[in-house]
Parts: structure tokens; C-alpha cells; sequence
């Protein structure tokens, strides 16, 4: 092994459905939309990342862009690699290599996968040319990233609230006792907004839109204590089929949101119900802490909080939680050896 270490670059990648993000050297050199632009004639790749999101929504039959992930796992296995390929390629400390070197990579995976999806998770990056391939549990890196420690014996509940997953996990001695892996995320959250829109407003909004109304004003309660101001949205009109704009306020978004966020609560509350007695009593001090860019939905921590009656934290960078615990993971490799899968 002596000689091939300095060919070998060590990375974390947090390939999620919405984002993916890759930590080089303890920084984040990647952080962009998990998208990518592909010429349909040629079936080449033309864009990925920020540049293949601006795409979205005005491609004209030429241009299709795909989301390589769906749910948290690879759905189009050919776009996935080619998007990790690109992304591996773009990192600056990487450029300046004269040949691709071989990777360690340490990759996340939602807690509900099946061993077909974890699969391919591992094939798409031994094809990126990671020799070193190690799996981790996306609730875990959450733990590692929020700064807990994941090894004690003591109860800590995560909840991470991606793009594609909402992960629930109680950890404890380096361990997921119980957990629950639900399909209501970032995701249906903006599908929740389009359908309002349409069904309230009569105005067709593409998803860009919605998203861009979840992020400025998009809320889990109807009482926030600092509310955002009301949002002018542009779209179409369902019945002129003119564009039009319409205000809308977080309120109209809370009551968008208020059956997919009920979901989430109940698989909060089940979990709860499914732990051991003496991890909720430690669960009853250090209450939930909660991960992922859905975490940053207003008032979201004060509504989990109401229902469950525990203290709700929010990790200090929801967005980048999983891929820092995922990076931690990586370069404590015999620490975490027991959470790695290989």
C-alpha cells in the first residue's frame, strides 16, 4: 500500500436526492443540486449541478434533465455515475492531478435501503474509481456531523429531513436501535406547494417556483413568533392560460405542508414508541435533534416539539450535518470501523 498513498485521495460524498455534497481535505469542495442536463440526440451530458438547475422547467425536446435519484437512491444508474464522474472531476486539489487517482471514498445511504440499492451505490463508485468503497448510514453520519457521540451508551434521536427521505433513528453505542425511513421529504413538500398553488390559486407554477416559495416562505406552523413576508408568485393562469401573480403568504404554505409534516410526526411518534425504556428516559434529557435541509422549515422544531413534548434542536448546518459526519467518519476510519459497511 506505501507506495499508492500519495495516489490515493480520501472522500466523503453525501449523494442525496436534492443535493450531492463531497468533502477533499476536511472542506466541502462540491455542494450542488443532484441534476443533470442530457443531450437527447447525442446523449451526452451538457450540464450538471447548478448549471443543469437552471435548466429545469425550460428545457425545449433536445434537452432532458434527469435526477439521477429518486427516494434517496439511484433511479438511472448511466446519469448517476456520469454526475459523480463530473462532479470527482471538478474538485480544484483533483484538477491538478496528471491521471485520475485512485479514491477512498466513504459514501451515505438512507437507513431503509435494500441490499440491490446499496449495490449500486457501491458500483457507481467503483466506477468513479474509488478502490476503497465504505457505506454509512445517513442517520449515523447525521449524529457524527451534529457532534454527538455516536459510541457512548446512551439514547440520541436524529431526524433527518432530506430531499427523496426523512430518516428517524434512535442511536446508542455505535448503533441504530430503531429507526424509520418515510418517502415524505423535501420533495413532496414541493409537490404540496405546486398543487396548492394549482388548486387554490388556479396558477401552474413549475417546480423551480415551488421550491423557491418553500425556501422564502415556507413554514410547518400558522402562528410563526417572526413571520416572513408574503411572496409574489409568477406562473400561469389555469383559466386565461395568461401569466399571472399572485401573493402568498407562509400560512397558505403551512396549510400546504400540514398533511405531509402530520406524516412525518406520526413516524417520529412511532419510532418514540419502539424504544427501549431506558434509551427514552435518555431520549427524555437530550430530546431530538433534528438534520437535513427539511429541518429548516419554520417552526418545524417547535411543532415536533408540541407533539412529542421533547426539546427540538436543529444542527447548526442542517444542509451539511450528514456530509461533516460522513467526512469525520472517513478520517476516523478505525474509530467508526464498527458503522462502516464495506
Amino acid at each position: 500500500m506505501g507506495f499508492f498513498d500519495f495516489m490515493t485521495e480520501d472522500i466523503a460524498i453525501d449523494l442525496g436526492t436534492a443535493n450531492t455534497l463531497i468533502i477533499h481535505n476536511d472542506k466541502v469542495v462540491i455542494d450542488s443540486p443532484s441534476i443533470v442536463a442530457r443531450d437527447r440526440v447525442s446523449g451526452k451530458i451538457i450540464a450538471v449541478g447548478k448549471e443543469a438547475n437552471m435548466m429545469q422547467g425550460k428545457t425545449h425536446e433536445n434537452i432532458k434533465t434527469i435526477r439521477p435519484l429518486k427516494d434517496g437512491v439511484i433511479a438511472d444508474f448511466d446519469a448517476s455515475e456520469k454526475m459523480l464522474t463530473m462532479f470527482i472531476k471538478s474538485i480544484p486539489a483533483l484538477k491538478k492531478k496528471l491521471f485520475t487517482p485512485a479514491l477512498r471514498m466513504v459514501v451515505c445511504i438512507p437507513s431503509g435501503i435494500t441490499e440491490v440499492e446499496m449495490r449500486a451505490v457501491k458500483e457507481s463508485c467503483e466506477r468513479v474509481n474509488g478502490k476503497e468503497v465504505y457505506l454509512i448510514h445517513e442517520p449515523m453520519a447525521a449524529a457524527i456531523g451534529i457532534g454527538i457521540d455516536i459510541m457512548q451508551p446512551k439514547g440520541n434521536m436524529i431526524v433527518d429531513i432530506g430531499g427523496g427521505t426523512t430518516e428517524i433513528a434512535v442511536i446508542a453505542l455505535g448503533g441504530i436501535v430503531c429507526d424509520k425511513s418515510v418517502k415524505i421529504a423535501g420533495d413532496v413538500f414541493t409537490n404540496d406547494i405546486v398543487y396548492y398553488m394549482r388548486t387554490q390559486h388556479n396558477l401552474f407554477v413549475g417546480e423551480g417556483t415551488a421550491e423557491k416559495i418553500k425556501i422564502s416562505i415556507g413554514a410547518a406552523l400558522e402562528d410563526l413568533e417572526t413571520p416572513p413576508e408574503d411572496l409574489s408568485v409568477q406562473g400561469r393562469d389555469l383559466l386565461t392560460g395568461k401569466p399571472k401573480q399572485v401573493e402568498v403568504s407562509y400560512r397558505e404554505i403551512a396549510k400546504a405542508l400540514d398533511k405531509s409534516i402530520q406524516r412525518i410526526e406520526d413516524a417520529v411518534m412511532e419510532t418514540l414508541s419502539q424504544t427501549p425504556p431506558e434509551l427514552a428516559a435518555d431520549i427524555y434529557n437530550t430530546g431530538i435533534y433534528l438534520a437535513g435541509g427539511g429541518s429548516m422549515l419554520r417552526g418545524l422544531d417547535k411543532r415536533i416539539s408540541q407533539k412529542t413534548d421533547l426539546p427540538v434542536y436543529i444542527a447548526e448546518d442542517p444542509l451539511r450535518a450528514v456530509v461533516r459526519g460522513t467526512g469525520m467518519a472517513l478520517k476516523n476510519t478505525a474509530k467508526y470501523r464498527s458503522i462502516l459497511i464495506k
